[in-house]
């Protein structure tokens, strides 16, 4: 037998004794021939590479992540992940299956991409149902049977509805998950669990998820592992006091880290990568962290052939100068060299190709002036009216209720009046054409955001301290067929296209980031305050995220998805 090649004088994690040994590693047809501490003289090969006492740890594995959250395509994604040393993801495509349900999904596998892209089966395709929200494509049990035809299809993607799952047998998604169960009964089914303890907890296990990605604290790690759920660990439950947790109780053997969502702005600095090494500097040992993020998601994914340097194995790898500041040399994916520091990129896949009907999805009408005219009351004599206000926390995605009283004119709301900003979410697919009227604090500048990107039903959603604003916004958005802006003073000062079904780009991350960062910018400047405030404010329409979300039909409540209204009492 001969090698293509073998690496020899390298530093080489073993997952298995989690640390770092001194051997040589042998590569063959893409995998792994033969890793041992000896000179394998007796082993004939093509090359061989002195890699002068550097690191190797196998490629990293991101097991729960959203391509369409950094707004590009899978292409686009794999040359920019792949120089951050991942090589392989499981991608919840629910977001361009919400748009434009199989055919939006097949276009995602069609693309070409060096990285290794498993698919999840959407499960919330709408997120809750039809009541309460309106999408462009449907997921059922008939879209899952087609889904699991695909080899590359490895799990159910994460069951978000708790209501539907936990209190009505014949809803869509226990449909789903009965299904699923029933025909791939050793696949992960995943879990989006986000404050949920105790008895709803056991409710929610009881039906058969398995995991969870949602933000984690010291009380609920313990239950959750406890309870049997594999824990994913993104960036903003990467705490010190979580971190101690795993360590204390050995906790790692149930966990990994993924990335959930990374901006496209975000995403020219690292991926995988970055949360590894946030993981190192709250007090995780390098090895704990580099195992969380290679062995024991393949492990929970059943992908037995990666996530380790050992014989039989896909020759994916990293090569590092050191694991100090975890400085990445050159990633190897299938035993071959797809990105060396030494040069300015890596491959790229080809351009993808989508549906002509996906680059005009945006079927809504321009809003005028008197739509923006929020009339409560037909009763000249009311003077005030007691509203319910949505708030947001300053870090993270979640939200609260409060309430005001906002004048009344001629039974019209004068919301500007309290500098308050009209948030509006407008049905886009052209079935209804329903608008929903809410109110925030959040802009504390006049001016307006808005954005076609709106978890998870990606309708029309623009928000805004005066109509003018607002309006030229929505316009803007109507013409690009989809983007994110801002607007101040009736001029369109940033935006960003997103013409592929509203919520992607096809152009290169550099570009679309830069695109992002100064909307992000812009949002900052009107005085949107939150840790990330373009997921904070595309998550404002997400009716599974606590407290209070908006839709094109409503304003709910996410847990008990009871519709709350926008006026509570006239006065």
């Amino acid at each position: 037998m001969k090698a293509d090649i073998i690496f020899y004088n390298a530093q080489v994690f073993n997952v298995f004794l989690k640390k770092f040994e001194k051997k040589n590693i042998a590569v063959k047809d893409g995998r792994f021939l033969w890793v041992d501490s000896g000179d394998m003289v007796e082993l004939a090969a093509e090359s061989r590479v002195d890699m002068h006492d550097k690191f190797i740890i196998p490629g990293l594995i991101d097991v729960h992540m959203h391509i369409e959250s950094s707004m590009t395509t899978p292409s686009r994604f794999s040359e920019a992940v792949i120089r951050y040393g991942t090589t392989t993801v499981v991608a919840d495509a629910h977001e361009i299956a919400n748009v434009a349900g199989l055919e939006g999904l097949e276009s995602f596998a069609d693309s070409y991409t060096v990285l290794d892209i498993f698919y999840a089966v959407p499960s919330s395709v709408p997120s809750t149902n039809e009541d309460m929200e309106t999408t462009g494509g449907k997921i059922g049990t008939g879209e899952t049977i087609t889904l699991l035809k695909n080899k590359n299809v490895i799990c159910l993607g994460e069951v978000m509805d708790f209501n539907g799952l936990v209190n009505d047998e014949n809803s869509v998604i226990s449909n789903i998950v009965r299904y699923f169960r029933e025909q791939r009964p050793n696949f992960p089914v995943e879990g989006h669990i986000p404050r949920v303890e105790g008895l709803n907890l056991a409710r929610f296990l009881f039906k058969g998820i398995n995991s969870d990605h949602t933000q984690q604290s010291p009380k609920s790690i313990s239950e959750k592992i406890s309870s049997g759920v594999f824990l994913q660990f993104q960036k903003k439950s990467v705490t010190k006091e979580n971190m101690d947790v795993i360590m204390q109780n050995n906790f790692s053997e149930y966990a990994c880290f993924v990335t959930d969502d990374v901006m496209a702005d975000d995403l020219r600095n690292g991926h995988l990568n970055e949360i590894l090494k946030l993981a190192v500097h709250n007090g995780l040992p390098v090895e704990t962290a580099i195992y969380m993020c290679t062995y024991t998601p393949a492990r929970h994914m059943g992908l037995r052939d990666r996530g380790c340097i050992a014989p039989g194995k896909i020759a994916d790898m990293v090569v590092l100068d050191s694991i100090d500041d975890f400085n990445i040399a050159s990633v190897y994916k299938n035993g071959k060299i797809v990105h060396n520091k030494n040069c300015c990129k890596s491959p790229a896949g080809n351009k993808s190709v989508f549906p002509k009907k996906l680059y005009k999805s945006i079927q809504c009408r321009k809003l005028t002036p008197e739509d923006l005219n929020v009339k409560v009351t037909d009763d000249i004599n009311v003077k005030e009216a007691v509203c319910n206000i949505i708030e947001i926390e300053k870090f993270g995605t979640f939200t609260k209720k409060t309430k005001k009283n906002v004048p009344v004119v001629n039974g019209i709301l004068n919301w500007e009046k309290l500098n308050l900003s009209l948030l509006i979410v407008m049905e886009r697919y052209g079935k209804t054409g329903q608008i929903t009227f809410a109110l925030t604090n959040i802009l504390k500048k006049k001016g307006a955001v808005g954005t076609t990107w709106a978890h998870d039903h990606h309708n029309m959603m623009v928000m805004g301290t005066n109509p003018r604003d607002i309006i030229t916004l929505q316009h803007k958005l109507l013409k690009e067929q989809g983007g994110y802006g801002v607007c101040v003073e009736n001029e369109i000062t940033v935006f960003c296209p997103l013409p592929i079904g509203g919520i992607i780009s096809d152009e290169p991350i550099e570009i679309l980031g830069e695109n992002l960062s100064r909307v992000r910018r812009g949002m900052i400047d009107l005085g949107y305050e939150n840790s990330n405030v373009v997921m904070s404010f595309s998550t404002l329409s997400l009716p599974v995220s606590p407290t209070i979300k908006v839709t094109d039909k409503g304003i709910f409540d996410s847990l008990t998805q009871e519709k709350i209204p926008l006026v509570e009492e006239l006065i």
